[in-house]
């Protein structure tokens, strides 16, 4: 029997996700562990295993399809086998037919509701206590919305629909109280065994009139100008842009925030990274960038006692605060069609060139999408740099469930008064954005003065 390929729920608040590209073909021989197809995911890319060995007889969602979640979207099954369904909804489709597509049609057939899924084999999805329970109580599982997983039909489902009675149209409910006609006595026509109007005059030994509508004289409306031919191109939004979307509305319209802007003489960062350049790239082969630094300064700051509402969440409806004894920082990259945010876990524990490392490799992996879901998740403070691009100041919008991120913009050489003289300084500009709901005006300032302190005296970063 043919095995179904879903797309998989890889986090709670997944809803669907993109097919980037099947690795096999139908026809191929697939063995249990190989790769099927990449998809992606929120903003992961994320290779799908086959779970069992067969062949690979129906691909169902081609590549760049976007996919709801727990859909099927191909089967594996035995060679020569075929899948009769050429989707998810088709044995839906043909379990949902009624008598009432056979009878004469005296008004438009009503849009079927949705019901419970089917497998391949037109059997419908249901847990053995919902069985059970449809036979005591004589109710056909057809007709029953399920709850579950891909439309499954649990016991409290089939509960449900008997407590609701016969699906009744509103036209054949008020005709049935008027002519004092009990519902129970009548059988329903329509899709899933709804009573229809037809249903009721039949019981009632009438026939149903179809009326024919006056004519009704329709004035045109003006076409609205279109646009020039290539002037305007629709572009459908990516699974990592609608993640985007939705994160940063969700951030926007929940936490009240506030934006602090601090300069940072840059002039002994500058210079310690010079000192350490070489003696890191020779140790780890990787080059300690401005973000490494100012990053484990970050970490070296939350971990102050004083500090730990700039590393904490709000949990259970905001009704109460988590504090994190630890430093996961999510380090936002900027990728071509989005932003991801790879987070550094266990960063607290780090030593500088540990860190360069750690940051390395979970950027490298973020700018070749392969980055797991496990390492976008967790993280408790997050910074972004826009520093390269000569950005002044900005106000950067919360990773949820953050109480705040750092904001780190362009160094440009300025004049600033040193020992009663004018001197050219290079002069960084940090924006700490922070929720209000946390975090106070007064524990944010403290928190970027002492920051602001170890970035101006870096030596403490190798202590």
């Amino acid at each position: 029997m043919a095995i179904e390929i879903i797309m998989p729920k890889l986090g709670v608040d997944m809803q669907e996700g993109e097919i980037i590209e099947w690795k096999k073909k139908e026809g191929d021989e697939v063995k249990e562990g190989e790769v099927l197809l990449e998809i992606m995911s929120d903003k992961t890319n994320m290779e799908l295993e086959a779970e069992d060995s067969g062949v690979l007889i129906k691909i169902v969602r081609g590549d760049g399809e976007t996919v709801p979640v727990t859909e099927i979207i191909g089967y594996l099954g035995e060679a020569g086998e075929v899948v009769e369904a050429g989707s998810a909804n088709a044995a839906l489709e043909t379990a949902t037919e009624t008598p009432a597509q056979e009878a004469p049609q005296a008004s438009a057939p009503e849009k079927a509701p949705v019901l419970a899924a089917v497998n391949e084999n037109g059997k419908v999805r249901a847990t053995p206590a919902a069985r059970k329970l449809a036979k005591e109580l004589g109710i056909d599982l057809f007709s029953v919305s399920g709850s579950g997983a891909r439309g499954r039909i649990h016991k409290d489902d089939v509960a449900a629909a008997k407590a609701s009675g016969p699906r009744v149209s509103p036209l054949a409910r008020k005709i049935a109280e008027d002519k004092g006609l009990d519902l129970a006595d009548v059988s329903g026509s329509g899709v899933a065994g709804k009573i229809m109007k037809r249903d009721v005059l039949s019981a009632l030994g009438q026939e149903e009139v179809k009326e024919t509508p006056a004519a009704v004289v329709a004035t045109p409306e003006a076409a609205p100008e279109k646009a020039p031919a290539g002037d305007v191109e629709i572009i459908k939004m990516s699974a990592m842009r609608k993640a985007i979307s939705k994160g940063m509305v969700n951030s926007y319209l929940t936490a009240p925030t506030f934006t602090l802007n601090y300069d940072v003489d840059m002039t002994n960062l500058m210079a310690l990274r010079k000192q350490v350049l070489e003696p890191i790239m020779n140790k780890t082969g990787n080059k300690v960038t401005f973000t490494d630094l100012i990053g484990l300064a970050v970490v070296r700051t939350l971990m102050k006692p004083e500090h730990r509402y700039l590393n904490a969440s709000l949990i259970n409806d905001a009704n109460d605060i988590e504090i994190h004894n630890f430093v996961n920082l999510g380090i936002a990259v900027g990728l071509d069609d989005g932003l991801v945010v790879p987070v550094v876990h266990g960063a607290d524990k780090m030593s500088l060139s540990e860190f360069v490392v750690a940051s390395k490799d979970v950027i490298k992996k973020a700018q070749t999408g392969k980055l797991k879901a496990a390492e976008m998740s967790g993280s408790t403070f997050s910074i972004t740099n826009l520093g390269m691009f000569g950005t002044k100041s900005f106000n950067p919008i919360i990773n949820q469930p953050n109480s705040a991120i750092l904001g780190v913009a362009a160094t440009v050489p300025t004049p600033v008064a040193l020992d009663g003289e004018v001197v050219i300084r290079p002069i960084m500009a940090l924006c700490l954005t922070i929720d209000h709901r946390l975090v106070d005006g007064m524990n944010g300032a403290k928190f970027m003065v002492d920051l602001k302190h170890i970035l101006e005296n870096p030596m403490e970063l190798l202590i």
